[in-house]
């Protein structure tokens, strides 16, 4: 007998673990388990297609590709109902622009077919008519800007004769300026802008007349009794509604009363001097002065500070109940690109329009670099404040037309923003740059009014 080599001992001992193991599969083909695809971000977005994108899958031999209008994947665009596609992405073209879109995939080996991938929601980009503007784009609410008197020229003449139907005076229109001493009123710079505003047929949001920030030290250290401070806070009041009556459409007449966090009332010179019902007086020496002008309370934190906005909101309960004049709320909405959330502004808006108010979006900015990792505008941060900025005028564009007032931008150009002296780092809150070129601020405000 013939004896075998060490190397056939070792390639039969090879063929029987391989037909051992093919034998022993137990199953065929058709039973092994198909991965699903993981569905990545689109790219290439433009305002009529994108790019739809996924991973391989392995033993895939093509793909089902789906495309919708709608999150249950109950309309379906033309061609993509499980549209086969042997790549692993998809140009999708002759779209709508400024419209969301979903798309899903699954693999395909044989017979086999996957399960849906996880979902992807992409909105096509907007291309705006070079002739729209903010203001012609807006038949729901003014679009406003917070501005300067030595600032109506130039550039800034320009943009806002084209792009805003309302003005509100940055500071000008505040007691120590208007009336910096017992003796006198200064009118020169509200002036220029009542002025400016009525010259180009542009509304005027009147801010603020009574701030315990811009209270003039004669006030603080005025000699005279309580009854003579309230006559003397009327008569200032009266002297200034009356001067820009028919000019001034609405007032914020009292600024900020609230503490933060407590709710409590600030313990100002005019509570200390005019008692607890202080508020209520001057919203009545207001409507005295001009029966139509409209009335608004503003405040900050009107979100994020529940217990201030509660408080806020017993003020309004009460005045209502006592018939207290009073037209609308405006939140100030210092806001960040990522903060507060959605939800949350549209709870806090609803109940002033539960009250059949008017609702002021009075001094938003947006800021994209809280946490200062920035030193310049990084394009994800500008697209981020893109989306927050068009969320804000789609929550406002939301509501009853009849409550909605306006919406006010704190300023034009970001270089120029209060918020950069304010935390002390540089920011971009605005919707144009320091060249007073549209930001991408711009345009996500712009689509948010389509």
């Amino acid at each position: 007998m013939k004896r075998l080599s060490g190397f056939s001992i070792w390639l039969l001992f090879a063929c029987s673990l391989i037909m051992a193991s093919c034998s022993g599969s137990g199953g065929s083909e058709e039973e092994f388990e198909l991965g699903a695809p993981i569905a990545k971000q689109a790219t290439d977005i433009t305002s009529s297609g994108f790019t739809a994108n996924w991973s391989r899958v392995y033993k895939a031999e093509s793909y089902l590709l789906d495309v919708a209008t709608d999150i249950d994947f109950t309309t379906f665009l033309s061609g993509y109902k499980s549209k086969a596609v042997s790549n692993l992405n998809e140009e999708i073209t002759n779209l709508d622009g400024n419209v969301s879109y979903y798309y899903r995939v699954r693999a395909v080996s044989g017979s086999i077919v996957s399960d849906n991938s996880n979902l992807i929601e992409l909105t096509t980009s907007f291309e705006p008519d070079p002739d729209q503007t903010l203001k012609n784009s807006s038949d729901n609410f003014l679009i406003g800007v917070a501005l300067q008197s030595s600032k109506l020229n130039g550039n800034y003449d320009e943009i806002y004769k084209r792009e805003f139907s309302s003005l509100t005076s940055e500071y000008e229109m505040k007691m120590n300026v208007m009336h910096p001493s017992q003796d006198s009123y200064d009118f020169g710079p509200a002036d220029a802008i009542v002025d400016y505003a009525q010259e180009n047929g542009i509304n005027v949001h009147g801010h603020s007349l009574i701030w315990h920030n811009s209270t003039p030290d004669w006030v603080t250290n005025f000699q005279g009794s309580d009854q003579e401070f309230e006559d003397m806070i009327e008569g200032y009041i009266t002297t200034v509604v009356t001067r820009y009556k028919g000019k001034v459409t609405s007032w914020d007449v009292v600024n900020e009363a609230f503490e933060d966090g407590s709710g409590n009332l600030r313990n100002s010179i005019y509570r200390q001097r005019m008692g607890d019902d202080y508020i209520a007086k001057c919203y009545q020496f207001v409507r005295a002065a001009d029966p139509d002008v409209l009335l608004f309370y503003n405040d900050y934190s009107m979100v994020s500070d529940q217990t201030k906005q509660n408080a806020v909101f017993s003020m309004v309960d009460d005045f209502i109940a006592r018939d207290i004049p009073i037209d609308g709320l405006g939140f100030q909405l210092h806001i960040q690109y990522d903060y507060p959330a959605k939800a949350d502004i549209e709870a806090a808006v609803q109940k002033v329009v539960d009250r059949d108010l008017l609702m002021h979006f009075s001094e938003l900015d947006i800021r994209v670099n809280p946490n200062n990792d920035l030193t310049s505008l990084s394009q994800d941060r500008s697209l981020a404040q893109k989306a927050k900025y068009k969320e804000m005028v789609e929550i406002l564009k939301s509501i009853p037309e009849e409550n909605a007032y306006a919406l006010t931008v704190w300023g034009l150009v970001d270089n120029e923003s209060w918020l950069i002296n304010f935390h002390g780092q540089q920011d971009w809150p605005l919707l144009f740059d320091s060249n007073f070129e549209k930001k991408d601020a711009y345009y996500g405000f712009l689509e948010g009014l389509q």
